[in-house]
């Protein structure tokens, strides 16, 4: 753990932080000032959290020889379920310290997209979807469709799914790019192997520190009613919302809850990190997000491959991390894609 992770030089850069936390003239910058403090914050929770697993692991070693010295079957057989919970403790601390962009601990938004390839794009779209819910679930963080468009045959012409956990955004944001599926169509009576694509994209929500100035007068508020695959995900009522910012175009949905004023709220929680991503990119300092983020949903700009047929195989095409468990893959179990990432980010 202490590998990516020491200790000794986050306490002195906490201790650092902490006496430039004292100066009076620290709020003469304030948006300087807002970024020292979420630095400080993050140091400290990534401290105590090291301590807290150090100190389990240190308590479990002295109850285990304990209870070797007195033969105390149960206690051990309770220490090893505690060992394995530990070493999974740690193994997530030692991915979340490769964590290191501004945002990453932020919830974020997860935009899929249906691209070229008809019905088996849509429904392939509705597949990442459920992929993305279900590593969400197993990551224990908070999954809500707040926008959905089923598509006419099959699946979703497109999905906006928002995830709220800690570090959500360092988790996710390194599945933005363009999928790629080839299988046997189940729509196509000639069963015929289709290619088909669908995009992701994924931005961070901004925390409420961060001003980004959005003028009433610059928006576009329409209304419509709700409608999505499934009827679970969705409320069918009149309170849909879409703004459109005029200035960028750029336009976001949420239609998730029965409130029209909650879904204006999410819907502007939205398009507020969408325009800082906007500007992070034209300043060049983007959330380390890939560039295949803002390319054509086609061929020449894929990230990753699902081959059903005539094989099977997940094959990532930036760290060439691959896996023929595809079912594992589609029911959520993409960790492994991540933590490929997160090593070649560590070592470039």
């Amino acid at each position: 753990m202490r590998g990516v992770f020491d200790p000794d030089n986050l306490l002195i850069k906490l201790q650092d932080l902490e006496t430039i936390v004292q100066d009076e003239n620290l709020w003469n910058d304030k948006n300087n000032a807002q970024k020292i403090l979420r630095e400080k914050s993050l140091i400290s929770e990534k401290l105590d959290q090291y301590h807290k697993i150090k100190k389990n692991l240190q308590d479990s070693i002295e109850y285990q020889a304990l209870a070797e010295s007195e033969n105390d079957q149960n206690l051990l057989n309770d220490l090893l379920i505690n060992f394995s919970n530990i070493a999974k403790q740690a193994g997530d601390f030692e991915i979340e310290c490769l964590f290191t962009g501004e945002n990453d601990q932020n919830n974020c938004f997860v935009d899929i997209n249906a691209g070229a390839g008809g019905t088996d794009s849509c429904d392939f779209a509705l597949m990442l979807l459920r992929m993305y819910e279900r590593f969400a679930n197993l990551r224990n963080f908070k999954s809500e469709i707040i926008d959905i468009v089923a598509a006419e045959e099959a699946g979703i012409r497109g999905a906006t799914l928002k995830i709220s956990g800690h570090f959500a955004f360092g988790w996710f944001k390194h599945e933005a790019g363009v999928h790629r599926l080839v299988r046997i169509s189940p729509f196509n009576a000639n069963s015929k192997r289709q290619t088909s694509f669908a995009s992701v994209s994924v931005n961070a929500e901004i925390d409420d520190q961060i001003i980004i100035e959005i003028l009433e007068k610059d928006l576009r508020i329409d209304t419509y009613r709700a409608s999505g695959a499934g009827g679970q995900h969705v409320n069918k009522t009149d309170s849909a919302i879409r703004i459109t910012h005029l200035p960028t175009n750029i336009a976001v949905q949420c239609q998730s809850d029965r409130s029209q004023i909650k879904n204006r709220l999410e819907a502007m929680k939205l398009l507020k990190s969408k325009l800082y991503d906007l500007e992070m990119q034209k300043k060049k300092t983007a959330l380390q997000i890939s560039e295949d983020n803002k390319t054509d949903n086609s061929f020449g700009h894929q990230i990753r491959s699902y081959v059903l047929h005539p094989y099977q195989l997940v094959k990532d095409l930036r760290s060439n991390y691959e896996t023929g468990n595809i079912q594992a893959v589609l029911d959520g179990k993409i960790e492994d894609f991540v933590k490929a990432m997160l090593t070649i980010q560590k070592n470039q």
